[in-house]
Formats: structure tokens, C-alpha cells, sequence
């Protein structure tokens, strides 16, 4: 009998695992959790196979930022984060149960949860801690602590809230577990994602301030936190500067995810409001080190200054193989003019990718045609098999086309197309009863002209932005564009106060929870949510279900390509372009692994200072000895 049971067990474990489900090992602890199969480490995992293990820790990593700040709690709406703190994750200050690997999709590694567990049908997660996990004040890191950090950041984070939904509550299981419950079977991925928790001092947001003021995690605070990660804030300038110091004793720099990686000892932010000025402070070096380049212009017209030329700032490609972002005009659907899907399509036409591509981004762009750009997850040709069964369900709802049609863009790929797309919005905008008259668009039966206002932050927003206006214009459309400062603009497309933004949606090649705070009816309502466009469909909201109880990687793969369909098909914003290069710029003063992850391109975090570089660069650009 136990023979047989013993045999049954693994046949079922196999058929579970060749499904694409992690089951193989219900309830037993795990180091590492995958949504895409083992991680190529196993369960020996020393360190990432692409970092020196023995790099040199020292020197200073100088970085600009745009705009400025008046918080050091990234975990509500209210308030600009200092540069360091994000909103989901624990940035620089604070360690999360699991970490993300660099250089594998949806796969995670142990950091203050050495292992977790998960009963077969996905009904709870239980995590174990890892003993030595400290805080900066070297108290340990408790259950009670995450606990009430899944407590406090559930009821005040948009995106935490939406992402852990369906978990109801954590309990203590002993004084180093903590188990984590579900009010539904079946969400494969909720047990693994549970390690994206942001771990947070319930002692010291619970304590009282050097005035004896009781803290509030509600609220914007400048006073420093007590951390658990790899740096602290060392000191700051409000509002301009911000300096992070390497915790000497941090606790898990032993780790197989730390080592060979923070290497800098102090990392410094300089906010400068102005983004020529902060390119010029690159070019001189001392307040840039390293800069991240996204305008294909400037990549290949403005890097010829001294430095440059001097062979001590290098340029450099990497080639990232993870899923690429959907970067789109968005329209903002609580806005009454974008509420018909007809107007929304008319909108696409006038977006002239090619000529774009060819003028200003010397062809370095791709045009996004899914939401899911890069995966097996994008949806293409028409819907069959699987797909095509779930969306039956709900064809009365959707626009015919998505059934008989492959969703295409616009090609402008001839002198004739401009006038052939121009005619298709203008036909388009005739049937949601808008109508050209003196040569503008107005309302057939008010006469209100089609006026909107795009909203941007920085050069690029014009560079984007300038020929599809002008696209609009021809045929009577009356778009502007607004540039005003990063904060306030974060805070207009937090509180969803805009017409049109340029947003980017990024994505992993597992879909799931995250879809809620994409694209649901709650979600539409919450500030601070990235359902930007104020997508309010219950089709859609069921298709979000459906994807996040996807019962294996089949049947996700399937709901995905319907949930990518129904938000194309819905035009809810104007695609814009990728690319997979991430080009980089650098001072000449970094040490780097002779490689760098393939997923995500490149490892910033993986680099160090060689530290007689850092002192002929100074001498040499900044008169220092």
C-alpha cells in the first residue's frame, strides 16, 4: 500500500510539474520560487553567475535626479519619495521576504525568509525567517514585524493592495513563521509573490519621534527610518540632496543574493530641476557617474563632448531578453471625450510610428503592438483553441472585429498612407458623430471642438508628442502639450488629473495579481493605481480573474492572449515603440563582471569602484588630489 501511494504521488508530481506547476513539492520548504519552472541555480544557489564575487567595496556612486522631494515614506500618495525609496519593493532602506532575481524571470531567492511553503491548492503561503535577518539598530527582524507591514502596507499602497487582494490575513505560526491566508484556491502565483513584501520596523513607526511626537505611517515624514537593506540614509538636504551610506555589518551581505553586488559605500543623490541641466552636470562629471540614455537623438548626436573624446566616459549596449513595456499615449477614459471606443480608435491613426522612427529615432525603435510585448503571453493572428473558448463568453460584449480580424496598427509605410489614415479617423470620429467645419473637429450636435491637452514632464515628451499633434491638426483635432515639473506631474497622474499622459507599462513573463492594479474597475478609483486610462469593464475584470486563477502555464498563456486582445482591441491607448537595447553611459571610473545578466541587460548593483580611477578622474576634471 505505501508502495503504491509512493508511486501515485510521482506520477502526480511529474503531471503536476510538466503542467507548469510548482506542486511537485506541496507544502514542502523551498529556497527559491519560480512561476516558469526550477530556477537554474537549485537549490545549491552560492551567488549569481555573472557577479565577482570578490569585488572591492569603496568609493561613491554619484547620481542626478529630476525634480525633488519631501518624504522618506514611498508607501502612500501623498508626498514626493526620496531618490532610494520605492513605492513596491523595499529600494535601499528595507530588505522584502524574497528577492527578484536579476537575471532569471519570475524567480525569486531567499532574503529575510530563508524558505516558504504552500499547500496544494494554493490556499495559504507560510514563510520561514532567516534568524540572523537584523534591523539598523540591530534588533531582529520579527513575524510581528511583517505581520503588521502586510497589515499597514495593504490598507495604504495602491499597488499592495491590489496585488495581494486575495490574501486576508498573516498569523503567527511560531516566533520565525508566519502564515499568510486566502479567500480563494487556485491563484498559483499568490504564494510566490507573498515574497515581494516590503518588511517594515513596527517598533520604530510605532515609536516616537526625538519630540516625543508619535510617527505616523500615513503620513509624508522627513525624519531618516530605521532600515533593514544594505544602505541608510546617511544625511540629506531637503528637497536637493540625499545620501545613503553601505551599512558596514549589514546582515545578509553573505547572502547568495548581495554577494558581489552593493559594492559603493556611499551612493549620492543630487536633484537638479532642470533636465539640460542635469545633462550637462553628466557631461562635466563629479555629479553623474552613471546615466542611462533613452533618447535615440542624444544617443547618437550629442556624445561627443570632451570626456567622451578623452576615452573617459564610455559608451556601452546591453541587450536585455525580459518583456518589453507598453510606452503609450494614454487616454484617459474619466474624461467624457475619451469614452467612445470609436474615438479612441480614430485617435490611433494619426500616430505615424515609421516616419518618427526614421527622422528622430534613427531606427532604433520597434512599434508595441501588445500589452505583453516580448512573451509567449502577446497575442497575435486571430483567437483559436483556448483563447478563443474564453472569450465566447463574453462575445456579445466585445467588438465584433477582435473575432474576424488581426489586431494591426497603422503602416505608414508609403507617401499615400498619411492621407489613407487621416481618411480612417475622420471616418471613425463621423460615426461616434463628429464632424470637420472649418477645418476643426467639433461635436455634430454641439458644435464643442475636439480639444485635448497632453501632459508631459521633459524633452522627450515634445520630441514624442510634436508630429502626432501635428498629425491631429490636419485633421481639425485641437491637441496641445503642457510641460510642467516631474513632482507636479507625478502628482497630476497620481490623482489621474490629465487628458493624455505618455505611460509605460511594464510586465513580467508571468502575468497575474498585478493585473488588478493595471486594469480593474477598483483600481480605476484608486490614486496612485497604474490603471491610468480608468479602464471601468466587467469583461475585463473578469479576464483579470481568470488570467490570475489560471489553473497552469497553458491555461495562463491562453487568458493572457485574451486579456491582451480585449485592451487592444478597446484602444485604450496609442501604442507607442520599444527597443531591446539599454544603452549606457559612464565615467571610466567603475570596475565591471566580464558580463552582465542576460534577463535584465545589465546589473548596475554588480559594478564597483576602482578607486585610483575615481581619484585621476577628479584631479583631472575637478582639480582634486
Amino acid at each position: 500500500m505505501t508502495v503504491g501511494r509512493t508511486l501515485l504521488k510521482s506520477m502526480l508530481a511529474a503531471a503536476l510539474l510538466a503542467a507548469g506547476l510548482q506542486t511537485s513539492r506541496a507544502d514542502e520548504w523551498r529556497t527559491a520560487s519560480s512561476l516558469i519552472g526550477e530556477s537554474k541555480y537549485g537549490d545549491n544557489f552560492q551567488h549569481y553567475d555573472y557577479v565577482n564575487p570578490n569585488a572591492p567595496k569603496g568609493g561613491t556612486l554619484n547620481s542626478v535626479v529630476l525634480g525633488t522631494f519631501d518624504s522618506f515614506n514611498p508607501y502612500i500618495v501623498q508626498g514626493s519619495p526620496a531618490a532610494g525609496l520605492v513605492g513596491f519593493g523595499g529600494g535601499l532602506l528595507y530588505d522584502t521576504l524574497m528577492e527578484q532575481a536579476t537575471d532569471e524571470g519570475s524567480t525569486s531567492h531567499p532574503l529575510i525568509a530563508d524558505a516558504y511553503k504552500y499547500p496544494a491548492d494554493y490556499s495559504s503561503a507560510t514563510y520561514r525567517l532567516d534568524p540572523r535577518a537584523k534591523w539598523h539598530d540591530g534588533q531582529p527582524i520579527t513575524v510581528d514585524d511583517v505581520i503588521w507591514s502586510f497589515q499597514v502596507l495593504k490598507a495604504n499602497s495602491a499597488q499592495y493592495s491590489r496585488y495581494f487582494e486575495n490574501v486576508t490575513d498573516a498569523v503567527a505560526i511560531s516566533d520565525h513563521e508566519v502564515e499568510f491566508h486566502f479567500n480563494q484556491k487556485g491563484n498559483r502565483e499568490l504564494p510566490k509573490i507573498i515574497g515581494d513584501l516590503a518588511v517594515l520596523p513596527k517598533h520604530w513607526w510605532e515609536g516616537t519621534d526625538a519630540n516625543g511626537k508619535k510617527r505616523d505611517i500615513t503620513k509624508p515624514t522627513l525624519e531618516i527610518p530605521l532600515g533593514s537593506a544594505a544602505y541608510k540614509i546617511a544625511s540629506f538636504k531637503p528637497g536637493s540632496e540625499v545620501i545613503w551610506q553601505r551599512v558596514p555589518d549589514y546582515w545578509a551581505a553573505k547572502l547568495p543574493v548581495k554577494i558581489g553586488r552593493e559594492n559603493f559605500d556611499t551612493r549620492r543623490f543630487t536633484y537638479i530641476l532642470d533636465d539640460n541641466a542635469a545633462w550637462l552636470a553628466f557631461t562635466k562629471g563629479g555629479l553623474e557617474d552613471l546615466n542611462r540614455e533613452f533618447s535615440s537623438r542624444k544617443w547618437a548626436t550629442a556624445y561627443d563632448f570632451p570626456a567622451i573624446k578623452a576615452g573617459d566616459v564610455i559608451k556601452k549596449v546591453f541587450e536585455s531578453h525580459s518583456p518589453q513595456p507598453m510606452q503609450a499615449f494614454v487616454l484617459n477614459q474619466r474624461r467624457p471625450l475619451f469614452q467612445d471606443r470609436l474615438v479612441r480608435e480614430a485617435l490611433t491613426y494619426p500616430f505615424d510610428f515609421e516616419s518618427m522612427n526614421r527622422t528622430l529615432f534613427f531606427g532604433s525603435n520597434t512599434r508595441t503592438s501588445s500589452y505583453f510585448q516580448g512573451t509567449d503571453l502577446a497575442s497575435s493572428g486571430l483567437p483559436q483553441g483556448k483563447e478563443l473558448e474564453i472569450l465566447e463568453k463574453y462575445r456579445d460584449k466585445l467588438p465584433p472585429e477582435l473575432f474576424t480580424q488581426q489586431f494591426k496598427l497603422p503602416v505608414y509605410d508609403s507617401p499615400q498612407a498619411e492621407r489613407k489614415y487621416l481618411k480612417q479617423a475622420v471616418d471613425l470620429f463621423a460615426k461616434a458623430g463628429w464632424v470637420i467645419k472649418g477645418g476643426k473637429m467639433v461635436n455634430a450636435k454641439t458644435g464643442a471642438p475636439f480639444k485635448f491637452e497632453i501632459l508631459g514632464w521633459n524633452d522627450t515628451d515634445q520630441v514624442i508628442a510634436s508630429p502626432y499633434i501635428a498629425n491631429l491638426r490636419k485633421i481639425g483635432v485641437d491637441a496641445t502639450l503642457r510641460i510642467i515639473d516631474q513632482t507636479q506631474y507625478i502628482n497630476r497622474v497620481n490623482h489621474f488629473e490629465f487628458d493624455v499622459v505618455t505611460g509605460l507599462f511594464g510586465q513580467s513573463d508571468s502575468a497575474g495579481n498585478e493585473q488588478r492594479d493595471f486594469w480593474s474597475s477598483k483600481a480605476a478609483d484608486t490614486p496612485g493605481s497604474r490603471n491610468l486610462m480608468g479602464i471601468k469593464d466587467p469583461t475585463v475584470d473578469a479576464l483579470v480573474d481568470r488570467v490570475i486563477f489560471a489553473t497552469d502555464r497553458e491555461d495562463l498563456v491562453a487568458a493572457t492572449h485574451a486579456l491582451d486582445r480585449v485592451l487592444l482591441w478597446n484602444f485604450y491607448v496609442v501604442p507607442q515603440y520599444h527597443r531591446s537595447a539599454i544603452w549606457v553611459a559612464y565615467w571610466n571610473k567603475f570596475g565591471i563582471p566580464d558580463k552582465q545578466p542576460a534577463y535584465s541587460g545589465y546589473d548596475p548593483d554588480s559594478w564597483w569602484i576602482d578607486v585610483d580611477k575615481e581619484k585621476a578622474l577628479a584631479a583631472k576634471y575637478r582639480g582634486s588630489n
